[in-house]
């Protein structure tokens, strides 16, 4: 009778759940957890309906349960938790239970990710950096953790990226207030800003070159480092069309042109290794573009698109 009991419960959250009514179907799946307890099918649809419903508090909550049973797929909720709990705007259990997801699982990359995400989002990369440092003093031979220190470095990089193009655009504005003849002076903080992003990107690439000299096949991370490499072509290339100089504009290009170059070989290695992968050939397709090389670029698009 309780089964029978539960089930109704079960099939009127499923009914509410895909009419989008979530907070009918929490209530259906909760009360069928109370007829059976320890039913990981309704802790973890209760936890999605109250997801959905945005009530993120009672989504942890059953979320957690579900971690304290046998449930087979833990490491998705691991990927989860974090997010609810950033939501929820309660920072220190969103890090704290991404670290314990990457150390629970630790050949999960994307849990790896998911803690350097959080941490970041929560300002403590220099927690995390000091973390991955020493995880590496004591395994120095383990091409994974070059590989997320390359993440960390990469990840603290592109965060920056945000806050120059904000101050950027508020330069352009003011630039173009400026009376003729007077000279405009940029923000200097764009500049420190750039200058950091580029160390970190160098420092990215150090770690990963580490991972791929332990195995040129680790595609991750031959394409990450591919990647990190360049990103500052990238920006040096941007920055160049504001030039108004062709002196200048030449020089610059040039500059972004011999860093281009040096990610070359890994954005070809990593697209020699996976080549139906889509970020590989993309990454391929953004050097062909940086180096004015139209031809290519275009080759690279019909296998993107095939």
């Amino acid at each position: 009778a309780s089964r029978e009991l539960a089930q109704i419960q079960l099939d009127k959250g499923v009914k509410a759940y895909q009419a989008k009514n979530y907070d009918e179907a929490y209530t259906a799946f909760t009360a069928e957890q109370k007829i059976l307890p320890g039913d990981t099918t309704a802790m973890l649809y209760a936890g999605v309906s109250a997801a959905n419903a945005k009530n993120y508090t009672n989504a942890i909550d059953n979320y957690k349960k579900l971690l304290a049973t046998d449930y087979k797929d833990k490491e998705k909720i691991y990927m989860d938790m974090p997010i609810l709990y950033m939501l929820n705007k309660d920072t220190t259990n969103a890090v704290k239970i991404a670290s314990e997801g990457a150390s629970k699982y630790p050949n999960n990359a994307d849990l790896r990710k998911t803690e350097i995400e959080t941490s970041l989002l929560a300002g403590q990369q220099g927690d995390l950096v000091t973390k991955i440092e020493t995880a590496i003093k004591a395994d120095p031979s383990n091409k994974k953790l070059y590989y997320y220190a390359g993440l960390t470095y990469s990840q603290i990089a592109e965060s920056s990226q945000k806050e120059i193009t904000k101050l950027q655009k508020a330069d352009k504005t003011a630039a173009a207030k400026v009376k003729p003849g007077t000279k405009f002076t940029p923000n200097p903080q764009i500049a420190k800003l750039q200058a950091d992003r580029a160390a970190n990107f160098a420092k990215a690439a150090e770690a990963y070159k580490k991972a791929v000299d332990m195995d040129p096949n680790y595609f991750e991370a031959e394409l990450n480092l591919g990647y990190v490499i360049m990103a500052p072509a990238i920006d040096m290339y941007n920055a160049a069309q504001f030039l108004n100089d062709q002196k200048s504009y030449d020089a610059a290009m040039k500059k972004a042109a011999d860093q281009f170059n040096q990610a070359k070989p890994y954005l070809l290695k990593a697209v020699e290794l996976k080549p139906d992968s889509r970020d590989a050939l993309t990454n391929l397709k953004s050097y062909y573009l940086g180096v004015k090389d139209t031809n290519n670029a275009n080759d690279i698009q019909k296998k993107i698109d095939a």
